[in-house]
């Protein structure tokens, strides 16, 4: 069984320690990890800061809400050579949760929040700031369940005009922006998918996943018109929580990530 993965929190010591030294992890994850997990002397356990390092330890000790740990061994995961991003509509009863869930552990590396126009959900005035929070809790979480190095971003939501802006700017420098659409005559499979590259910075991916009452006829000149392409996954029309990590899940594979 793989290690426990707990990720650093803001303000927490970089993972600079070497192999035969000690690192602490204090902090909300040092308490989860001796008071809620009970981890103890002898049990394996990895330390991640997000960006990629990740620190291979054995508990030596447990000091309250501390953990002290014998560092094993220290590896940094490369960034990706192309940024697999999902534009993911707000959607009620936590559809959007379920998907943004689902896409970090099937290795998304940015999510986007999109105020589609069939959105029934609106992030406005405190509630955005609340519910952007409540993305990043689920992003942590997923991140820490799936064992990951990194820690995709969440950006700040954006309207549909915000979306073209993107998809503009993506595609400006060699990327690409997929929308699902049922009535797309091409296959997720057949997408062209942009250069991996060499250097910094890497080419976005972004995949846009609408509501539930799907993306209006509008919505869809605007991003097409911004340079975006339409692809369908299957003979099936899946929910808004389904279809993101679906699509995740195949681009990730044709990058050769699970292979």
């Amino acid at each position: 069984m793989s290690a426990p993965v707990f990720l650093v929190d803001d303000g927490a010591p970089p993972l600079t320690v070497q192999p035969g030294g000690t690192y602490v992890l204090t902090g909300p994850e040092g308490r989860h990890a001796a008071v809620v997990q009970r981890r103890g002397p002898g049990e394996r356990v990895d330390v991640v800061d997000g960006a990629g390092t990740r620190l291979h330890g054995v508990v030596a000790s447990v000091d309250g809400h501390d953990l002290h740990l014998t560092v094993e061994d220290v590896t940094h995961e490369a960034a990706p050579t192309v940024t697999v991003a999902l534009a993911q509509a707000l959607a009620k009863g936590d559809r959007d949760h379920q998907a943004v869930e689902a896409a970090v552990e099937l290795g998304v590396d940015r999510v986007l929040p999109w105020q589609a126009d069939r959105s029934v959900v609106v992030w406005r005035g405190p509630r955005a700031s609340k519910s952007h929070a409540k993305w990043e809790a689920t992003v942590r979480s997923a991140v820490k369940q799936s064992r990951r190095a990194r820690l995709p971003a969440v950006d700040q939501h954006v309207t549909t005009r915000g979306l073209a802006e993107r998809t503009r700017d993506v595609v400006a420098v060699g990327g690409a922006v997929v929308v699902l659409h049922e009535e797309a005559t091409t296959a997720l499979a057949d997408v062209v998918l942009p250069a991996p590259a060499s250097g910094a910075p890497a080419p976005e991916l972004l995949v846009v996943v609408g509501p539930e009452g799907g993306i209006g006829a509008d919505e869809l000149d605007v991003l097409t018109g911004a340079g975006a392409v339409t692809a369908r996954l299957g003979p099936h029309v899946l929910r808004t929580s389904t279809a993101g990590p679906v699509a995740v899940a195949l681009l990730s594979d044709r990058l050769g990530r699970w292979r």
